[in-house]
C-alpha cells in the first residue's frame, strides 16, 4: 500500500522501506568505532536495513570509523553509497576508495550542506562533536520549516540518553516545546524507526 510522504511515495515491504521513488539515507556518524564493539554491530545493522530497503546510502565519504563500517556493509550488498568529502580530508587519504560516487567538495560546511540536500531521512549512529553538530542543525532546521524530513538518533546502548534528557530540560526550562521533541526519534529499533519514517509529518512552523 502506497502514500505520499515528504514528496516521496513509499511502499512498506519486507525488512525496509521501498517505492517508486527509494530514499536516500543521510547517516551521520563517528570516523571512530568507539570503545564497544556493540556501536560497530549498529552500524552493520543499520546499513543492512538501508541496503535490504534499496535504499541509497549518503555519508561523509570516509574509510574509518563507523563511517566505515556503514558504508562497507551497504557496498556488500550491492546498494548505492554517495559520500560527501571535503577537498582536505581527501587529500589526507581518509576517503573510501570504493564509493558508488565521490562528492568533493570545499568545505564542511558545504559538506554538510549538500547532505542536507541528498538525504530524504537523517540518522544519527554514536560519534563525537561532528556527528552531534550535523544532527542539531538539522533538528534545528524543522523548526523554521527549513528541514521537512525526519531527523533519529539510533540509540545503541543509549548513547544519546543524556542528549534525550537534556532536550527535555529545554522544555521544562521554555527553550523547546514539546511538540517539536516529540518530532526526533530516538531509538535502536528499526521497525520503530521505520514507522516513524513513514508516519513523520515536519514539526508546525515556529512563530515569534
Amino acid at each position: 500500500m502506497a502514500k505520499p510522504q515528504n514528496g516521496l511515495w513509499i511502499i512498506l515491504m519486507g525488512n525496509g522501506l521501498s517505492g517508486k521513488s527509494r530514499m536516500n539515507i543521510t547517516v551521520y556518524c563517528g570516523a571512530s568505532l568507539g570503545n564497544d564493539s556493540a556501536y560497530q554491530a549498529a552500524a552493520k545493522k543499520l546499513g543492512k536495513w538501508i541496503a535490504d530497503g534499496q535504499h541509497t546510502l549518503v555519508y561523509g565519504g570516509g574509510k574509518l570509523g563507523l563511517m566505515g563500517v556503514v558504508a562497507d556493509t551497504v557496498l556488500a550488498h550491492q546498494t548505492k553509497v554517495i559520500g560527501i568529502i571535503p577537498q582536505f580530508l581527501q587529500d589526507r587519504e581518509v576517503s573510501h576508495p570504493n564509493l558508488t560516487k565521490t562528492v568533493i567538495v570545499e568545505s564542511m560546511s558545504e559538506r554538510k550542506n549538500k547532505m542536507v540536500e541528498l538525504g530524504d531521512a537523517y540518522i544519527a549512529l554514536p560519534g563525537g562533536p561532528g556527528t552531534l553538530e550535523e544532527i542539531i542543525e538539522v533538528i534545528s532546521w524543522a523548526r523554521i520549516g527549513k528541514n521537512n524530513n525526519p531527523c533519529i538518533l539510533f540509540n545503541e546502548k543509549g548513547y544519546f540518553d543524556s542528549l534525550k534528557s537534556f532536550f527535555s530540560h529545554m522544555v521544562k526550562e521554555g527553550f523547546f516545546t514539546q511538540g517539536d521533541f516529540e518530532k526526533i526519534l530516538f531509538s535502536n529499533n528499526l521497525q520503530e524507526i521505520e514507522t516513524f519514517i513513514e508516519h513523520y509529518q515536519p514539526p508546525a512552523l515556529r512563530t515569534y
